[in-house]
């Protein structure tokens, strides 16, 4: 009488078995590599001085980085050099920016002063960044017209020491034939202004004029609330603006956040 019970008891565990077959090959090739890809990723970061103080650990092909490094840019060198590596199915990214402890208002006055620098002589009338600092984690946020001024701006934070960690909040504005006419044009109209005319003598600290689906922002710092006020003026008579949102700041007045 106890062998039907058995018997059933049996096949179900068979049964269990070759359903969950499949899952246990697939499982299994990623972890038989898992001691060639440590070998490997000791190896590898061993090579470069910044990573010496990195360790790795490996489980199912996912590669674990602890340890610290000096900057926030060697963290991400250091998991794109292990991703890069054969066998290696993912990376978390656990190392800690252990270098130059910098006060935040300090950090993000350097940063400020950095990213103002960013695609001057191409076509930074047309970007927008801004910073601010917690704790050593910078928060950049802004707009910028083609991507590229995104990668310069984020590369001078990650080198920057005393920085810990980023939070990149930094659009780009969608390709638009149509808003490309309207930053031209606003343009030509704030810098033609008789008024205006000496914010286009350094390149470092021009009027900034975003544009997005004909939505016309203005970021910079002015010397008056007369100029501020005239800058928005002209940007509202543009044809194809269909709003100005003018966010000039007016030289000695304190703002939120450094802006770039």
């Amino acid at each position: 009488m106890t062998r039907k019970p058995l018997s059933k008891i049996w096949r179900a565990l068979l049964a269990s078995t070759l359903v969950n077959a499949p899952l246990l090959a697939q499982a299994a090739p990623a972890a038989r590599y898992d001691g060639p890809i440590q070998s490997d990723v000791q190896r590898k970061l061993a090579r470069k001085r910044p990573f010496h103080a990195v360790r790795s650990s490996v489980a199912d092909g996912i590669v674990t980085l602890t340890g610290t490094v000096d900057r926030y840019q060697q963290k991400l060198d250091a998991a794109k050099t292990t991703r890069k590596l054969s066998k290696v199915q993912g990376v978390r990214n656990l190392i800690e920016v252990a270098g130059a402890n910098v006060p935040d208002a300090q950090l993000a006055q350097q940063l400020a002063k950095k990213l103002t620098y960013v695609r001057v002589g191409y076509d930074n009338t047309f970007d927008y960044f801004a910073v601010s600092v917690k704790d050593g984690v910078v928060t950049v946020e802004g707009e910028d017209r083609t991507g590229v001024g995104r990668e310069q701006a984020l590369g001078e934070v990650y080198n920057q020491p005393g920085v810990k960690d980023v939070i990149d909040e930094i659009g780009v504005a969608p390709a638009s034939p149509f808003d490309d006419g309207v930053r031209l044009r606003t343009a030509r109209a704030i810098y033609r202004d008789p008024v205006l005319s000496k914010y286009a003598l350094d390149p470092a600290k021009p009027i900034r004029i975003i544009v997005a689906n004909g939505q016309v922002t203005l970021y910079g710092v002015v010397d008056s609330a007369m100029d501020k006020n005239v800058a928005g003026l002209r940007a509202n008579q543009v044809f194809g603006a269909f709003t100005v949102d003018n966010k000039l700041e007016v030289k000695g007045k304190p703002a939120d956040q450094p802006g770039i």
